[in-house]
């Protein structure tokens, strides 16, 4: 049933394993890597299932370890800014626990991930510009290794933020994707949750202008905490799948966190920086509602690109490059889809150099998957 989940995100429905095994508790995970280990049996740590990379498929069988039930927040401790969660909290659990504290986990790949997966494959998102990745924000994670033995990446309690004794093994463990072990409890760093918020839309002439405005924007030092890319042919699919009017053109979605002092300030040096860069308009969004469903129609792009063409298929890319690069590399990445005959949507988080090319396809077409194999 759990690999049902998945399937919407892939173009097949790829390996499944022997056996799925609910853990409850980071011994439980324990006893049954020590037993998998003696036996040679693969084992796939299972979160949510809502990455694209593939991690939770089965080449070879084996165990299907399923955290999803070691939901426990463990601690929250706001004058230090940070918490301890156990490997199945999701994003948005955590952030309803600790609402009232003022403060948030803001790291937001768009589904709603297990933080624990979220460790496991470094995950980023569309406020990476202001907040980092979770490399930046993971301080401590307890990890079940191939034998089964149980250790924390930065000592016993480690919450400290700066540490120069040893190895920085958390680094190490965050984006392993369950190669060197199983993370079964994470440390993160919170933050204080903005006073104020603004929100802006900016379509462009093209795109090589809307990444020139990105880099001017980023140069400037202006405090931008989301910054995302829409190519017209994402800018389409998202008006008709959540109902908006945007201009079709290359987009800019931005969001700018601070007070009631300063927003308005950001948002116009943002808006002479883009109209300097041939920025067609500049439409602000104050209201949360609005606010709301624009980052909404944002994070559900893979299915507004998917329902271009009714019964097809999204397989995504991920790329990420220098910023300087990017242009360049979207110009590949289009003249690519032109010369395969291809249909993809571009979107990305163009703040930290990083895009996504949905490859809108019938999998049961074997031509048609093979171009994209070839893409």
């Amino acid at each position: 049933m759990i690999f049902a989940i998945n399937h919407r995100y892939f173009t097949s429905r790829g390996h499944e394993p022997d056996v799925v095994v609910f853990a409850q508790s980071t011994d439980h995970v324990s006893q049954i890597v020590k037993y998998c280990a003696s036996k040679h049996i693969p084992i796939i740590p299972w979160g949510t299932g809502t990455g694209l990379e593939g991690g939770v498929t089965a080449p070879k069988g084996g165990v299907c370890l399923n955290l999803s039930r070691m939901d426990k927040i463990i601690s929250v401790n706001p004058e230090d800014f940070d918490c301890t969660v156990q490997a199945g909290v999701t994003r948005n659990a955590l952030n309803t626990f600790i609402r009232d504290t003022g403060l948030q986990f803001p790291i937001d790949p768009g589904a709603n991930a297990s933080l624990g997966g979220m460790c496991a494959t470094s995950a980023s998102g569309t406020m990476a510009v202001k907040y980092g990745t979770m490399r930046e924000n993971v301080m401590n994670l307890e990890v079940v290794l191939a034998d089964g033995s149980i250790i924390k990446t930065s000592g016993l309690k480690g919450r400290s933020r700066k540490t120069s004794a040893g190895y920085n093994l958390t680094n190490l463990f965050v984006g392993q994707e369950g190669t060197l072990g199983i993370i079964t409890e994470a440390t993160l760093k919170l933050h204080a949750t903005p006073e104020a918020v603004l929100a802006a839309v900016a379509p462009f002439k093209d795109f090589q202008s809307a990444v020139d405005a990105t880099v001017a924007i980023m140069q400037s030092g202006l405090p931008v905490a989301r910054i995302e890319f829409l190519d017209e042919k994402m800018v389409d699919a998202c008006n008709r799948f959540s109902k908006l009017s945007l201009d079709v053109l290359p987009t800019l979605f931005l969001e700018f966190h601070g007070s009631n002092n300063n927003i308005e300030m950001q948002g116009q040096l943002a808006e002479e920086t883009c109209k300097s860069f041939e920025c067609v308009k500049f439409n602000y969004e104050t209201e949360t509602d609005k606010r709301a469903d624009l980052w909404k129609a944002r994070h559900n792009a893979i299915y507004a690109a998917q329902a271009l063409r009714p019964g097809s298929k999204a397989y995504s890319t991920d790329v990420c490059v220098p910023i300087s690069a990017l242009p360049g590399m979207i110009t590949f990445a289009k003249d690519a889809l032109k010369r395969l005959n291809l249909l993809g949507p571009i979107v990305g988080h163009v703040g930290d150099g990083n895009f996504h090319v949905f490859l809108i396809i019938d999998p049961k077409n074997a031509e048609e998957v093979e171009r994209v194999h070839e893409y």
